[in-house]
Parts: C-alpha cells; sequence; structure tokens
C-alpha cells in the first residue's frame, strides 16, 4: 500500500513538473468537473428495473420529484461546450498562425472526438447480436441501447460546432439565444409543432459555445461580466420555471409533458449561462486548487481519458446491473423502481462499483482515445509522461485539446 502511495506521489510530481507554466490548469479542472457532473447525474437518475419483466428505465425524478436539485448540480453539459469552444476557438487561431490548413486542423480535432466512439459501436454491435441469438426480448435490447447511444447525440453536437468554430467563433452568444426564444415562442406560445424544437440542439448549445469563444478573446479578464452570466442566468430560469411554465427539472423526467433537454428549452439555455458565470467566476480558486502536484495529477489524467469515461460509463452501469441479475432477488437501488429514500441510499452504495467497472473499461477501451503515437509507436499509456527533446517528463495531452491549449 505504501508503495504504490509512492509511485502515485512521484507520478503526480512528474506529472505537475512537466506541465507547462503557460497552461491554464483551470480550463482542465472544469471539463474534469463536467465530465464528472455527466457521468453521477446518469448514475443517480437513471434507473434500470424489473419491474415489467425484461429491463426497462426510469428515474427517480419521476417518482420522488424533491430530488429535483439533483439535476441541478449534475447536468453540467452547458460548462463542457463552455470550455469546447474555448478551446477550440484558441486552437483554430493558433493553428492559422502557424500556418495550419483548416482541413489537418480539424481532421486531427474529429479524429481525437471519433476515434473511441468506433470501439463502443462495435462491442454493441456484437453483443446485439449475441444477445438476439440468446433471446433477449427486443425492448430489453431497445432500452440497453438507446442507454449506450444516446449520449452520442451530444459529441455530434459538440463535434458539428468544432467543425463550425472558423464561422461561428466570433459570432455573439445573443443571436443563438434569440434563436432558442423565437423558438420556444412558437412552439409553446403559438402552438408550433413540435419539431421545430430541435433547431434549438444547435442553438441551444451553441451559446455556451459562443461564451467560451468569447472567453479566449478576453472576454471574461474582469469579473463583472461572468457575474452578470450568473445572476442573470439564474434570474431568467427562475422566471422561466416559477410563471413560465417550464420544468423544474433540468433533465428529461419520464412522463413529463416537457422535457427541458430533449429538446433543449430556453430555460435549460439560461440555466446553462448561470453555469457558464458560475465556472468563470470559480477559475481562480480552481487554478490555486491545481497548483497542488496530486489534485492537478488527477485531472490532467481524467482529461487524457475524457472520451473513454464519457463513453462507457453507461456501459459500465449496465454491467454492473446486469451481473446483479445472477442473483434470485432484485437487489435494492439497483434493479428496484426508484420511489423511497431508501432507494437513494442503496443507489449511492453501488456507485464505487459503477466506478470499478468503468474501470475496466477504461484499462480495455482507452487506448483507442489517443491513437499512434506523433512517431509512429503505440500510444501512451493513461499513467506515462512522455519526454520532451530535452528528456524533460511532459504532462499528459488530453483527449480533446491541444497540448498547452494550442
Amino acid at each position: 500500500m505504501l508503495e504504490a502511495h509512492a509511485r502515485w506521489s512521484r507520478l503526480a510530481d512528474r506529472v505537475h513538473a512537466g506541465t507547462p507554466a503557460s497552461r491554464d490548469r483551470s480550463v482542465d479542472a472544469l471539463r474534469a468537473l463536467a465530465i464528472l457532473g455527466v457521468v453521477l447525474g446518469h448514475w443517480l437518475v437513471t434507473a434500470l428495473t424489473t419491474a415489467e419483466g425484461g429491463l426497462s428505465t426510469t428515474s427517480p425524478l419521476a417518482r420522488m420529484p424533491w430530488l429535483t436539485p439533483v439535476s441541478w448540480v449534475f447536468q453540467t453539459l452547458a460548462v463542457f461546450f463552455l470550455v469546447g469552444g474555448h478551446l477550440a476557438a484558441r486552437g483554430c487561431s493558433s493553428a492559422r498562425a502557424r500556418g495550419v490548413r483548416y482541413r489537418t486542423w480539424v481532421g486531427q480535432r474529429l479524429g481525437r472526438l471519433f476515434r473511441p466512439v468506433a470501439a463502443v459501436l462495435t462491442l454493441w454491435g456484437v453483443a446485439s447480436a449475441g444477445m438476439l441469438l440468446g433471446g433477449v426480448a427486443p425492448d430489453t435490447l431497445h432500452t440497453l441501447l438507446k442507454l449506450v447511444l444516446s449520449p452520442l447525440w451530444f459529441l455530434l453536437v459538440f463535434a458539428a460546432l468544432t467543425a463550425a468554430t472558423p464561422l461561428v467563433a466570433r459570432l455573439h452568444p445573443v443571436w443563438p439565444l434569440v434563436v432558442v426564444v423565437g423558438v420556444d415562442v412558437w412552439r409553446f406560445g403559438f402552438e408550433g409543432p413540435d419539431r421545430i424544437g430541435w433547431a434549438n440542439v444547435a442553438a441551444g448549445w451553441l451559446v455556451p459555445f459562443t461564451l467560451g469563444a468569447a472567453w479566449s478573446r478576453g472576454a471574461f479578464s474582469r469579473r463583472a461580466p461572468a457575474a452578470a452570466l450568473l445572476v442573470g442566468g439564474a434570474v431568467a430560469t427562475a422566471v422561466l420555471v416559477l410563471w413560465g411554465g417550464y420544468p423544474s427539472s433540468m433533465v428529461g423526467v419520464p412522463g413529463a409533458a416537457i422535457s427541458n433537454l430533449n429538446p433543449p428549452t430556453l430555460a435549460v439555455v439560461c440555466f446553462g449561462t448561470a453555469q457558464c458565470g458560475l465556472a468563470l467566476l470559480v477559475r481562480e480558486p480552481l487554478a490555486r486548487a491545481m497548483r497542488r502536484p496530486r489534485a492537478w495529477a488527477k485531472v490532467a489524467l481524467l482529461n487524457l481519458s475524457a472520451m473513454t469515461v464519457f463513453l462507457w460509463h453507461q456501459t459500465a452501469m449496465m454491467a454492473v446491473t446486469a451481473l446483479g441479475l445472477l442473483v434470485s432477488a432484485d437487489l435494492p437501488g439497483l434493479h428496484t423502481v426508484p420511489g423511497s429514500p431508501e432507494w437513494i441510499a442503496s443507489r449511492l452504495l453501488w456507485l464505487p462499483l459503477f466506478a470499478a467497472a468503468l474501470g475496466v473499461c477504461w484499462v480495455a477501451f482507452h487506448g483507442y482515445e489517443r491513437g499512434p503515437s506523433p512517431r509512429g509507436g503505440p500510444a501512451a499509456g493513461a499513467g506515462s509522461v512522455a519526454p520532451d527533446r530535452r528528456g524533460a517528463p511532459m504532462a499528459p495531452t488530453t483527449a480533446m485539446t491541444e497540448v498547452g491549449h494550442a
């Protein structure tokens, strides 16, 4: 145990010492928090039950609405788009200054996004065929595939906005916000077709993305603009929920007439704006916290495998749930209907097992995220620290950003 702790301390010191002084570690910390928010949110508000025979999904939010504040804490997608817009704008500008062609730049960034997707699709394609041949009910398989594939919508939107960075990097966030307002007024005020709401999938997430691009240009060098986003977004969200008829949950709730997230509504966009303001305000405390080698090493290594964690966390939860079916009785917090505080307590006890299963997935598939090394060698392990030309240790590169946020 002491030897493992000593090895971790040495690795943390190497990562800390090898990180360029110019690197804004708060950016990595914000992305890590956003990823953890998504993962923990899904693990807490998604339940696979056997109440109707086979497996079906439900949510504790549908039966315990007093848990709604959980959705406010763990719905962190806006922060991810904020960081993504910031890094994409900086990366695009840096590439242009170095004479790198747009095709090369966008190919590198999208490759980092989509390489690990192939592994997920391949494994689940084979598993789906095996389950059908083994007699698994189509409804159960549909439930499982929906959980696995639903996060990919986010990846597609993120990839599209990244590819469009040269066009949208200098777009003022108010313009996509105007589109969101217009769509919701038409959809809810004038009873327009529901399908018009899907325009907000692009416009709604373009708001935090363009806020991130503005951040890269120094728009939030002072605290006042970020504070205005936090206060304005929070007040607007409260008004929309209390008097505008929008749901208070910032994630979809089974059986609800309106989902704030699918597609995004004005309420979730305003809520995300407040989140962005808060994220920008806590950059300095995060930067100070990241000066500690062990804290920084954890954030750096999580960022190195961000896509692996994102793509496989639902599979990890389902694997634990499936193994639990080997027990003759339904396990509390795993297969039972989420309708009581006891379910919540039981669910919390399952989280370490979900994390352990995700660790197994990481060991098996994290290599797909980084691909081959620049010199054609094998991909470096997540715990490795590659030396620079002088032999000094360098910080691990993340899977979704240029080294040093270039």
